[in-house]
C-alpha cells in the first residue's frame, strides 16, 4: 500500500514538472525565437541588420554562432536591451523583425506602424525635448528621410540603432518614455510634415565640434538645432 503511496506521489510530482516546463520553458522557446545554434531565415536577417548596423563582421550564412552571439549581445548592450545573446521579442522589435511568432500575418503590418510610431517617439522626446513643436517634428522627420536614402538603413529601427549615429542610444535616453508631445511630432512626421526639405542630418551649433557636420549643407535652424543634407 505504501509503495502505491509512493508511485502515486511520484507520478504527480512528475505531471506537475512536465506541466512547469510546458508553461516556462517552451513558451520561453517561443518567445526566444534565435539564439545559439539556430539557424534559418531569420537568423540571416539579424545577422544582415547588425551588418549594416557595424555589430557584425562576419558572413550572413543564417547560423547562430559565436560570432552573431557576440554582435547580438553588443547590440543589447548599446540599447539598454538584457544581454544575454538570445534574439528575444524585445531584442526582435529593436531591430525591426517582426515575425509570425509574436503576430499573425494580417497584423503584423499594424504592428510595425505601431512599434515604427513608438520608436520614433521615444527618439523625438531623446534627442529634442524642450525644443519648439516644429523642431521636434524636424527631427523625426530627418529619421524617415534616412530611412528613403540609400546612404542608410532601410528601416527606422535600422536609422535609429545605427551605430555610433545618435548619443541618446549610446546613453540610454533613447529608453525614456515619451511625453504627448513627442508622440504627436512622430505622428506629424509620419503623415508627412518635413519642416527640415528633405534633411539627413542635424547638429547644434553650440556644442558641434565635427568639421564635417559644419561643412554640410544646411536647409533650415530650427530653435538649437541646424539641419542639413
Amino acid at each position: 500500500m505504501k509503495n502505491k503511496y509512493k508511485v502515486g506521489i511520484l507520478l504527480v510530482i512528475t505531471m506537475i514538472l512536465f506541466i512547469v516546463y510546458n508553461v516556462l520553458v517552451r513558451n520561453q522557446e517561443i518567445y526566444a525565437l534565435s539564439k545559439y545554434g539556430s539557424r534559418g531565415d531569420e537568423v540571416k536577417q539579424i545577422q544582415t541588420k547588425l551588418k549594416n548596423w557595424g555589430y557584425y563582421n562576419d558572413s550572413v550564412d543564417g547560423i547562430y554562432g559565436s560570432g552573431t552571439l557576440a554582435a547580438v549581445k553588443n547590440f543589447q548592450r548599446k540599447n539598454g536591451l538584457t544581454v544575454d545573446g538570445i534574439a528575444g521579442t524585445k531584442t526582435l522589435q529593436a531591430m525591426g523583425i517582426f515575425n509570425s511568432s509574436s503576430s499573425s500575418s494580417g497584423s503584423s503590418g499594424n504592428t510595425s506602424n505601431s512599434s515604427n510610431l513608438n520608436l520614433i517617439s521615444r527618439f523625438v522626446y531623446a534627442e529634442s525635448r524642450g525644443e519648439p513643436y516644429t523642431g521636434q517634428v524636424a527631427v523625426a522627420a530627418v529619421i524617415l528621410n534616412r530611412v528613403r536614402s540609400s546612404k542608410f538603413p532601410n528601416t527606422v529601427s535600422g536609422v535609429v540603432y545605427q551605430s555610433g549615429a545618435f548619443t541618446c542610444v549610446s546613453d540610454g535616453q533613447i529608453n525614456l518614455s515619451p511625453n504627448a508631445t513627442a508622440k504627436k511630432a512622430a505622428q506629424d512626421a509620419i503623415n508627412g510634415w518635413d519642416p527640415t526639405y528633405g534633411a539627413l542630418y542635424y547638429f547644434n551649433p553650440n556644442t558641434a565640434t565635427s568639421a564635417w557636420i559644419w561643412s554640410r549643407p544646411m536647409t533650415i535652424t530650427i530653435g538649437n538645432h541646424r539641419f542639413c543634407k
